[in-house]
C-alpha cells in the first residue's frame, strides 16, 4: 500500500502538470484548470465531463447549478464533499460549454487516468455519457447510453484493482430536467452497496 505522503505528492505533480499543460488548444481559452479537489485517500470517486464557466473561473470542480444538486445527492448518501474526490475527463472548459471533442479527450485523460492509479477509490461514479463512456471502456466494458445504464454496478478486479464503476446522470441534467433528479437519489443510493 501506498503511504498518504506519497499519494498526496503525486496527486500534487498530477495538478502542477495539468496547471502547465498545453497538449490541446484549451489551454489558451481557459482561465484555471480544474484538475480536481477532494481527499485523495477516498473511497469513492467522481469523475464528471468537463469545467463550465463557474469551474473555468475559480479552478474548482462542482461549483455551479450542477454542483448545487451534487452536493445535495451526497448528503443524501451521507457523504460531504471533503470525503470524495471529483475530477474530470477534461481539466479546461471547453468554449460555451461544448461537447469534448475526441482529440481533447485524448490528450487530457491520462492525468485522470494517473489520478485514478494513484487513488484506486473502491467506487468511480461517473457523471453523464461522456465519462460514463471513458472510464467504462478503459476498463473493458461496453458503453451504452446513461439511459440505459445509470445505476448499474459494473465490477474491475485484477492485481492492481478491486473497484466498482457506477454510471450516473449528470448532476447538470436535473438542473434542465427536474424529473431526473429521483433517478440520480436512486444511482447514488448504489454507492453505498458498492462501498
Amino acid at each position: 500500500m501506498i503511504s498518504l505522503s506519497k499519494i498526496e505528492k503525486e496527486i500534487k505533480k498530477i495538478e502542477q502538470d495539468v496547471t502547465n499543460c498545453k497538449r490541446c488548444d484549451l489551454w489558451k481559452t481557459r482561465n484555471n484548470p480544474v484538475a480536481g479537489e477532494g481527499s485523495v485517500t477516498t473511497k469513492v470517486m467522481f469523475i464528471g465531463e468537463a469545467p463550465g464557466y463557474n469551474e473555468d473561473m475559480q479552478g474548482r470542480p462542482f461549483v455551479g447549478k450542477a454542483g448545487k444538486i451534487l452536493d445535495e445527492l451526497l448528503y443524501s448518501v451521507g457523504f460531504e464533499r471533503k470525503e470524495i474526490y471529483i475530477a474530470n475527463i477534461l481539466k479546461c472548459r471547453p468554449l460555451k460549454n461544448r461537447n469534448p471533442l475526441r482529440k481533447e479527450i485524448k490528450a487530457c485523460t491520462s492525468y485522470l487516468d494517473k489520478q485514478i492509479m494513484t487513488m484506486k477509490p473502491k467506487v468511480i461514479v461517473t457523471l453523464g455519457n461522456f465519462a460514463s463512456s471513458y472510464v467504462l471502456e478503459k476498463f473493458g466494458f461496453q458503453a451504452e447510453r446513461i439511459g440505459k445504464i445509470h445505476g448499474k454496478i459494473f465490477h474491475i478486479k485484477n492485481l492492481l484493482f478491486d473497484t466498482r464503476i457506477i454510471p450516473s446522470y449528470h448532476p447538470a441534467a436535473a438542473v434542465y430536467n427536474p424529473n431526473l433528479k429521483n433517478a440520480l437519489m436512486k444511482d447514488f443510493k448504489s454507492i453505498i452497496e458498492a462501498i
